[in-house]
């Protein structure tokens, strides 16, 4: 016995403790077998995704843990013994996963051993005000901050990045509304809120262009107050191929010096005062509405955007179509297009 003992303590040493891992390790794929079913069984059936980070320096059983913690695993100690046991526990890589109910804890542990794919899937919309972008933030549910702060950067009175402002033409003090452009984005988790602000004002400046930004500077205008009407454009056509022929009523309208009176432009003066941003308007509320962005009161454009055009709108805005339009409303076929008028008559013949 006693040399058998010097014998396992010789062994333990040249092997450097690999004699010993490879026992503990037979030992419990031994006693492993009779918990396959509960390896095979998620937490549960919603497959949205979770956030879940792992730091630098966190254990197998850290990481237990804060799954079972997260409502992703519903047995910790299988999870270790689990990871132990295939080497998973070896490979766990700090960083951001976003992983869901449905999974397993062999497809968690697997996962968690490659953060390189992760990745932030958002989506913004056309005609989406600030406080609407927020609000996608916040229920995409996988950024690492909130909609609130994300508002603080970009809100009327937050410094602005000045190259940028300089470039179009934003007056201080102004917001970033209209600014975020719109699109499908596939972000890193570790996205911080002033990165993604930037982000969303160079995919502006970058798809934009000098070309448009020329065109509007050689017709008196700025960006920016081409962006305030390609974001009216953008509220009022559901459908692109009608943004050149609604922004030509527009500019139409500009040159004759008369009033705008874009129903948008009220909706926003509105600022969710009936529980939506886009609420339905009343002839009323066209000049109820005391507001400095409602166009049926002030002459001119808005004082700023009003929401976020998509290239379409900002396009036709900058470059509308030749026609001797100064009315349009919706047809009565429930196409979503728009009749044309050049007089109110014509205007008024045109109602359902």
């Amino acid at each position: 016995l006693i040399l058998a003992a010097i014998g396992l303590a010789l062994a333990y040493f040249v092997s450097g403790g690999e004699l010993l891992y490879r026992v503990q390790t037979f030992y419990r794929r031994l006693t492993f077998r009779e918990q396959q079913p509960a390896l095979e069984q998620p937490f549960g059936s919603d497959s949205s995704p979770i956030r879940f980070e792992i730091a630098r320096g966190r254990s197998a059983s850290d990481i237990a843990a804060a799954l079972h913690a997260a409502q992703l695993i519903r047995d910790p100690q299988l999870f270790i013994d689990y990871a132990w046991l295939d080497g998973y526990d070896r490979q766990f890589e700090a960083g951001v996963y976003f992983l869901n109910q449905t999974q397993t804890i062999p497809e968690i542990a697997r996962a968690l051993t490659d953060s390189s794919s992760s990745f932030i899937l958002f989506r913004s919309w056309e005609g989406t005000r600030l406080e609407e972008l927020a609000a996608l933030i916040d229920a995409n549910g996988l950024f690492a901050f909130s909609g609130a702060e994300f508002s603080a950067l970009v809100a009327a009175g937050a410094p602005l990045p000045a190259d940028f402002a300089a470039w179009a033409g934003i007056p201080a003090g102004a917001s970033l509304e209209g600014f975020m452009f719109p699109d499908t984005y596939q972000l890193p988790p570790s996205i911080s809120p002033q990165e993604l602000r930037q982000l969303l004002l160079d995919t502006f400046r970058e798809r934009v262009g000098s070309a448009q930004h020329a065109a509007a500077q050689a017709q008196g205008y700025s960006l920016y107050e081409m962006v305030a009407l390609a974001s009216i454009i953008e509220r009022e056509a559901v459908w692109r191929d009608e943004h050149p022929q609604i922004s030509s009523v527009y500019r139409n309208r500009l040159r004759q010096g008369m009033r705008l009176e874009a129903d948008p432009t009220v909706q926003y003066g509105l600022q969710g005062a009936r529980g939506t941003w886009w609420p339905q308007i009343t002839r009323a509320d066209y000049y109820a509405v005391d507001s400095p962005y409602n166009t049926y009161l002030h002459f001119g454009l808005p004082p700023g955007p009003i929401a976020s055009p998509g290239l379409s709108a900002i396009q036709a805005a900058i470059a509308p179509a030749e026609t001797p339009y100064f009315y349009f409303r919706a047809k009565c076929d429930n196409s979503h297009y728009h009749n044309f008028a050049i007089t109110f008559d014509e205007h008024v013949a045109n109602g359902c």
